[in-house]
């Protein structure tokens, strides 16, 4: 074959236009799955010779070349050719000049559009595995920190309103309980990935003897897809990648936005280590929480690969067709946005610097210990909703005159309800509000320490 020489090109007879070579080519990103194409084709290769296709000796020069190939792209000294529409076509081309006609015997039996397929769930299923231990290290940061806060009080929010008074410990294991889901879902999408399409062909399988579960087994697939015209045409499991990627993003952009709020000088309640922050061209005073800004503004950009991709498969008639080249951009954008926020998240998890006072302050305002009062009631025999409106009155008189709860006497409570006693000022205190709530999931640190001995004991 000649250099410009299209393998599809003994149907044609003009060379294809240049404006529409650059318009469709993917080689300039789709090179990157080298390491796939060739690992896949080195089995195709060897199922090849075992079927008696093509000659033992002549599969071995096929993996002879194809190894220095993979070798001279690692180097950084293969040439690619321009006229190469992508890196399958860019490899079986220096293939067959390398070692010759053997070389045009490796796509026997077998077609762009499958070859594309495998190369795709090869690749992600090995992505996948990097996030799940990226997702492994950030998980166990959130729970070195919560042991590490400890004892310290936060202020929780409803309605970005002060609600209930917990413990930081108990609001950073709520970041661990939405990881743990997203990697059950990241675990469950590796199970349609990690299905092998080569065999398919085109769209209707080969005549010819091949054996899919053979190569199945040297790339280590437990299955075959079942249909070849789903087969060449499905991208659901990227699709699916890509949905369980944005629950990630969103996971981290809503830890990521408390910081930037928790940050300021209104809250005061964290300070992000310089390393994790950057400075004003004009400001001199400024300290950015630039790395909690980025992911959360890089979240919309993995929401829309999804909706691309999407996009992208809504109309599509069966089976292949060159629309799915658009399919890897927004994969590839996902895979390396995801697992750089992942790195730096984790690392500035390390570096955070609570004010426990300034929190605690914090958490005691608001009225927040008014639904303790409200269940000193209810222990007291008063119908919920009863109790509710009478604490809502003394809230109500508490603005007017301008005192919190603790503030108030005795005899002012009283004023609302007969049945006050003494001891309802114990239910008052921000500390007692928290050990009250000793029930599974609740925020008592007796509960919370329950917690992390499971998480660890796993």
């Amino acid at each position: 074959m000649k250099k410009d020489e299209k393998p599809w090109g003994g149907r044609f007879s003009e060379p294809t236009d240049r404006e529409v070579e650059a318009f469709t080519t993917s080689l300039h990103y789709d090179r990157r799955l080298y390491r796939c194409d060739i690992e896949g084709s080195i089995a195709h290769a060897r199922m090849l010779a075992k079927q008696g296709i093509i000659t033992k000796r002549e599969a071995t020069a096929i993996r002879t070349g194809l190894l220095a190939i993979r070798s001279e792209i690692e180097a950084g000294t293969f040439l690619f050719h321009p006229d190469d529409e992508d890196i399958h076509m860019a490899v079986e081309k220096a293939l067959t000049a390398r070692i010759g006609e053997a070389g045009g015997k490796l796509h026997t039996g077998r077609s762009r559009n499958d070859q594309i397929a495998l190369d795709i769930r090869l690749y992600l299923r090995a992505e996948i595995g990097d996030i799940l231990t990226l997702l492994g290290n950030l998980k166990a940061g959130f729970v070195e920190r919560a042991k590490a806060e400890m004892g310290a009080i936060l202020p929780g929010y409803t309605h970005m309103q002060k609600a209930q008074p917990v413990l930081l410990s108990h609001y950073l294991l709520a970041f661990r309980e939405m990881l743990d889901r997203d990697e059950a879902r990241l675990r469950d999408c590796l199970k349609r990935v990690n299905v092998m399409p080569l065999g398919a062909a085109a769209l209707a399988g080969t005549g010819l003897p091949i054996d899919r579960r053979y190569v199945a087994r040297i790339l280590g697939f437990p299955q075959v897809t079942a249909n070849s015209m789903d087969s060449v045409s499905d991208r659901d499991f990227v699709a699916e990648f890509i949905f369980a990627a944005s629950l990630v993003m969103m996971h981290l952009s809503r830890f990521c936005e408390d910081l930037i709020l928790w940050s300021t000088d209104e809250f005061g309640y964290v300070e992000i280590a310089d390393a994790f922050t950057t400075g004003s061209s004009i400001m001199p005073q400024k300290k950015n929480p630039d790395v909690a800004e980025l992911i959360r503004g890089k979240t919309g950009r993995v929401y829309g690969n999804l909706v691309a991709l999407l996009t992208i498969l809504k109309g599509l008639p069966m089976t292949y067709n060159r629309d799915l080249q658009e399919d890897k951009e927004p994969l590839f954008d996902t895979v390396d946005t995801l697992q750089a926020s992942l790195r730096v998240l984790t690392a500035m998890i390390g570096r955070l610097t609570f004010n426990r006072q300034r929190m605690e302050t914090g958490a005691g305002g608001g009225f927040s210990t008014a639904t303790d009062l409200a269940e000193y009631l209810v222990r007291k025999g008063v119908p919920f909703r009863e109790a509710h409106g009478i604490v809502g009155r003394i809230v109500a008189f508490c603005i007017q005159q301008g005192k919190a709860l603790t503030g108030l006497t005795l005899k002012e409570f009283r004023k609302f309800y007969k049945g006050f006693e003494k001891d309802l000022f114990q239910c008052l205190t921000v500390r007692q509000s928290i050990q009250a709530r000793q029930e599974i999931g609740g925020t008592a640190e007796d509960t919370v320490r329950r917690r992390i001995a499971e998480i660890e004991g796993r």
